[in-house]
């Protein structure tokens, strides 16, 4: 049987930034690095000057299965990217020691999504990207957040490894935006680090998926059949 081509990893690549500075710059970074190296197709979404509600925990979702009742720049730009996606990028500028309030807002809604279809993000693969104007001041505790989310939802998160990229990117920007991150030899390092696992684990994961065959009913017995 010859083998079908593998299809390139689809990402989504989400910032929870209010301002396009630093974790634009890193989230639009990832995804350049993973079409131009790893021939990947992606999708970008920014926070910034978008209209994001607060999930208010109506449960419209739960009882309609109809998504949410909020119908912002959520609704219409984000869920069907997030269904579209074999794997995950989100990106948060560390606020008082973890993730934005944008950030967070996007993940609550997620809710409306998975109340249609609790399995709709089973075994995507997820990474987190954190900046801050501190060398340690919450990135790590940020990126936990962001893996919370994805364990939540059935994903499966991962970091770049030991010696640098432990639980994801994580970027000192000494408060000079986009600049300061992009001089960051070691966040860059820990980002191109754990991205090269995103797309190993998201292959692993399309590997797995295309070997599961669909089972073959048993043929039915006719009344018939059952005289003989």
């Amino acid at each position: 049987m010859q083998e079908t081509e593998a299809k390139p990893i689809r990402i989504l690549g989400i910032s929870g930034s209010p301002r396009n500075m630093a974790t634009d710059y890193l989230v639009q970074e990832a995804l350049k690095i993973a079409k131009e190296k790893y021939g990947a197709e992606t999708e970008y979404f920014s926070a910034k000057g978008k209209k994001l509600n607060f999930c208010i925990h109506c449960d419209f979702c739960i009882r309609k299965k109809e998504g949410c009742i909020h119908k912002d720049d959520i609704a219409a730009e984000l869920y069907d990217k997030m269904i579209w996606a074999d794997a995950w990028i989100i990106g948060t500028p560390v606020y008082q020691g973890t993730i934005s309030a944008q950030t967070k807002t996007i993940m609550d809604r997620c809710r409306a999504v998975v109340a249609r279809d609790p399995k709709v993000f089973l075994n995507k693969v997820g990474m987190g990207i954190a900046d801050g104007g501190d060398r340690i001041g919450g990135q790590e505790p940020a990126i936990q957040t962001i893996h919370t989310f994805y364990i939540i939802n059935e994903m499966i998160p991962v970091g770049g490894g030991s010696f640098g990229a432990n639980l994801g990117g994580t970027f000192w920007s000494k408060d000079k935006g986009a600049e300061g991150v992009s001089e960051d030899s070691e966040g860059m390092r820990s980002l191109r680090r754990t991205l090269k696992k995103l797309i190993q684990t998201a292959q692993l994961v399309k590997r797995a998926d295309a070997s599961e065959e669909p089972q073959t009913p048993a043929p039915e017995i006719s009344g018939e059949a059952h005289k003989q």
